[in-house]
């Protein structure tokens, strides 16, 4: 049995003795090289499956040639080097006037079978699509060095960067391969003086035991930085002595300030100049929890508070609280997208949720009550004959949602990929001072495709639509409905505005019922600007007629920023143009 090593040392060893004999050879025969003797015939002895003219049509040595000991002892190593032969030697013999030279070959073995261990991450079927030795034919060392190069590049390209084949033993026939598949043996996190280590280490997924692959590693390392708690974020790889099977991961992090006031500025076309202070620390007690408290004042003033934990899993609880109180004076009132009066408003808000991640956590769950008072007021500016279906509706509400959540979304993708569907059921209660008495439910679906293998060929900008970067088609569609024959005018579904119907002033269409389609395509045009094609439909009325619907499209553009993504939205409706400024995606 030999090997790995001793196959990669049988070329040196081989080649020696090769050399030597032949050496040897051509001492003994100086006189033919001092008569400078001609060569009158090239053979090759030893050869059953390989054939000559497959063998000689290397060798470099031809009939009516000089002797030359450099020539043979090249035409020996390229022979060798083909890798049919475990032995190549040349015999010179005298033939009357000239010389004969008769290269003798050993064959290696007929291959009668190919065995992997070691592999977990691929069968053995899936490693053999990409081995090109077959069966029944005789072994060779460069062709089968290629279909090992083609495993390790098939684990590569899967981000398995650290495996390798660690051995190949070769016993008659049968060649024994063996692949390390190295393992990750503990995480060390180092460098964090305020957030705690559970914090970081809850975003690396990979454990102990784990095989290593980079491109998970890459996206969990992304989310530790994504988290805004650090400056930067190192890793180094650290192999213990004597143990190639396992991998230590060290990941360095270097703290900054979580705490921060910022200063809020915004202009609306309905709600017109505004601004304001917030105070935020998105990494309180290093825990990983966030606390918020701000105002913005203007025509639309708000002051509010939170305190939540966003992160969630199986094992771990995401929650919140938190109250707002807003007023909003000469607020625009429409039906079915016709502006019919000017009111001021008043909303104090409180409410707390909790939620956590199924088994299975693609799915999650989350429970929010919310406790509102709403006062209208102040109606002036009516148009003749206008329809006032919303001062009746003030008072206060109590509700119970639950979403159920479905994320089927590559998590190790570096853009949207994949889809998530989530269902939300709302009921208000009459408990507690609660005035209502209704259900509504609604779901929602977002899509999110990667065009490039579409097109792929067919056009690209300057090389922007990467893997990393695509060409995206996103669609979302919402659908819901109630219980209630007319539901409370803050609690009707509503269209309008820049997160739904971008061709519309906000609330334009309001209702028990809604159905809303979003299609976009975003068009990278250099790494950190996007264009963004989009059409809008839906409708919101008390009694759905799907045939009654409105629709927008136009044109988008989305700028990284270190503030975020920058979004610009033009879109045409029905009647008029609307631009929009903000940040994130609509969804």
């Amino acid at each position: 049995m030999q090997s790995e090593s001793q196959v990669k040392g049988e070329h040196t060893n081989i080649m020696r003795k090769a050399i030597a004999l032949a050496v040897m050879l051509i001492c003994a025969s100086a006189s033919y090289s001092a008569e400078e003797r001609q060569i009158t015939s090239v053979n090759v002895s030893g050869n059953q499956n390989i054939s000559s003219e497959y063998i000689l049509n290397v060798a470099k040595i031809k009939p009516g040639m000089t002797l030359s000991r450099d020539m043979i002892l090249s035409d020996i190593e390229t022979i060798y080097n083909q890798g049919f032969f475990s032995f190549v030697d040349a015999d010179i013999s005298d033939e009357g006037g000239g010389t004969g030279v008769t290269f003798t070959v050993q064959e290696n073995p007929l291959i009668t079978g190919i065995k992997f261990t070691g592999n977990t991450i691929f069968t053995t079927e899936q490693l053999m699509k990409e081995v090109f030795s077959l069966e029944g034919t005789v072994f060779n060392r460069q062709f089968f060095r290629n279909d090992l190069d083609r495993i390790q590049e098939k684990y590569h390209k899967a981000g398995y960067v650290m495996v390798r084949v660690s051995d190949v033993q070769i016993q008659g026939g049968n060649i024994y391969v063996t692949i390390l598949e190295p393992k990750v043996r503990d995480v060390i996190i180092q460098g964090n003086t305020k957030t705690k280590t559970y914090v970081i280490r809850r975003e690396i997924k990979l454990k102990g035991g784990d095989i290593f692959n980079v491109t998970r590693f890459r996206h969990e390392l992304g989310k530790v930085q994504g988290l805004g708690y650090f400056e930067d974020v190192n890793v180094a790889f650290d192999v213990p002595e004597d143990n190639e099977e396992n991998v230590d991961l060290i990941l360095t992090v270097k703290e900054k300030r979580t705490a921060s006031v910022g200063l809020n500025v915004g202009y609306g076309t309905e709600s017109g100049l505004s601004g304001g202070l917030t105070y935020t620390d998105t990494n309180l007690f290093g825990r990983g929890m966030m606390f918020e408290i701000g105002f913005n004042e203007g025509r639309e003033a708000t002051y509010w508070t939170t305190f939540s934990s966003p992160y969630m899993d199986a094992e771990t609880f995401s929650w919140r609280i938190g109250a707002r109180y807003r007023t909003y004076d000469e607020r625009y009132y429409y039906r079915q997208g016709r502006r019919q009066f000017d009111y001021d408003e008043k909303t104090t808000s409180i409410f707390a949720g909790i939620g956590r991640k199924f088994r299975n956590e693609e799915w999650s769950w989350y429970v929010t009550m919310r406790r509102d008072d709403v006062e209208y007021s102040n109606i002036q500016r009516a148009i003749p004959g206008y329809i006032n279906d919303l001062t009746e509706w003030d008072g206060v509400n109590q509700t119970v949602e639950l979403q159920l959540t479905w994320d089927k979304r590559d998590e190790y993708a570096p853009y949207p990929k994949g889809f998530v569907w989530d269902t939300n059921l709302e009921q208000a209660v009459k408990v507690l001072g609660g005035e209502y008495d209704y259900l509504k439910y609604w779901t929602q679906a977002r899509l999110y495709v990667s065009l490039n293998r579409i097109l792929d060929g067919l056009a690209d900008i300057g090389g922007m639509w990467s893997d990393e970067n695509p060409l995206l088609f996103a669609a979302r569609l919402r659908i819901g409905s109630s219980t209630a024959d007319e539901l409370p005018a803050f609690a009707r579904y509503s269209l309008g505005g820049m997160n739904t119907l971008r061709g519309y002033n906000s609330r334009s269409f309001e209702g028990n019922n809604f159905y809303l389609g979003n299609f976009e395509l975003r068009v990278p045009i250099a790494s950190a600007v996007t264009l963004v094609g989009f059409y809008d439909i839906g409708n919101a009325d008390s009694k759905m007629d799907w045939s009654n619907y409105h629709d927008d499209y136009g044109v988008g553009l989305r700028v990284k920023t270190p503030f975020g993504n920058l979004r610009v939205d033009y879109a045409k409706g029905e009647n008029e143009n609307r631009t929009y400024f903000g940040f994130g995606e609509m969804f």
